[in-house]
């Protein structure tokens, strides 16, 4: 069993978790049950699915926990991806948000 909250990557998950959601807060609000919520769910989804691994009683639980935060930080930046293509995030902001998911999904991989 780890302790989450001493994972480095439980902590970065958690900064573009919060990131995330600043940058989803100025969608439209017709989207609020659409693009923002999926957004928001796969940002939370990521740091949560690594902390539940870490209280897991094995290894190899904590890696499909691993498992499973990597496809939601894939899912995320898939997302990101159409938030930018539906003109709700500027390529900076992407950029900005695309850097700190990437080097979470090599640190999973």
């Amino acid at each position: 069993m780890h302790n989450f909250k001493e994972l480095i990557i439980w902590k970065e998950a958690m900064e573009l978790a919060k990131a995330v959601y600043q940058a989803s807060s100025l969608f439209p609000l017709n989207e609020k049950y659409g693009l923002t919520s999926q957004i928001n769910r796969s940002a939370v989804s990521v740091p949560s699915n690594i902390a539940e691994g870490a209280g897991r009683g094995s290894d190899k639980e904590f890696n499909q926990f691993l498992n499973i935060a990597l496809g939601s930080a894939f899912e995320l930046e898939t997302q990101l991806l159409l938030a930018h293509a539906f003109g709700f995030i500027t390529e900076e902001r992407l950029k900005e948000l695309l850097g700190p998911l990437r080097k979470i999904q090599r640190m999973i991989d």
